[in-house]
């Protein structure tokens, strides 16, 4: 069976930064296979449709430009925020999460949750960046197709 919209897929990768000797971002041979439904918005379009076709047991490699990945870094995807607004249940102020490479999670107005990664931390406030953290990358798959149903 080939793969065609509607299927569901399982698929072992290796995913590198900028080209097949760029470094790795996420390795899947270790683990259980990436399992996903083609046509459902669970990946990236330009992967789905470059497995399109391909059945069980077969090779790709997969070369997707940024544009076509994550995009270009956003500069109004750059925010700073008081560090009073991170006041934990306790009423205290969260020092803990001010630190330069640390993830924060934070709660849109529509209830949605979003992350920001700890771009500068000033004297009373911090900066953060909400882009992907894959924005600005060119990515390449290389991968083996494990099951197609």
């Amino acid at each position: 069976m080939n793969i065609k919209k509607g299927s569901r897929v399982a698929v072992h990768y290796i995913l590198r930064a900028d080209g097949p000797q760029g470094e790795i971002i996420e390795e899947t041979r270790t683990e259980e296979p990436l399992e996903f439904v083609i046509g459902e918005g669970e990946m990236l379009e330009k992967f789905e449709e470059a497995l399109m076709g391909l059945g069980k047991g077969d090779d790709f490699t997969i070369a997707i430009a940024t544009e076509d990945a994550y995009g270009e870094e956003q500069e109004s995807l750059f925010a700073e925020f008081p560090k009073t607004e991170f006041i934990n249940e306790d009423g205290v102020m969260d020092d803990e999460l001010f630190v330069e490479g640390e993830v924060i999670p934070m709660e849109t107005p529509e209830g949605e949750i979003i992350e920001g990664l700890v771009v500068e931390v000033k004297e009373n406030s911090i900066v953060l960046d909400f882009n992907h953290p894959l924005a600005d990358t060119n990515l390449y798959f290389e991968g083996k197709v494990v099951d197609v149903q």
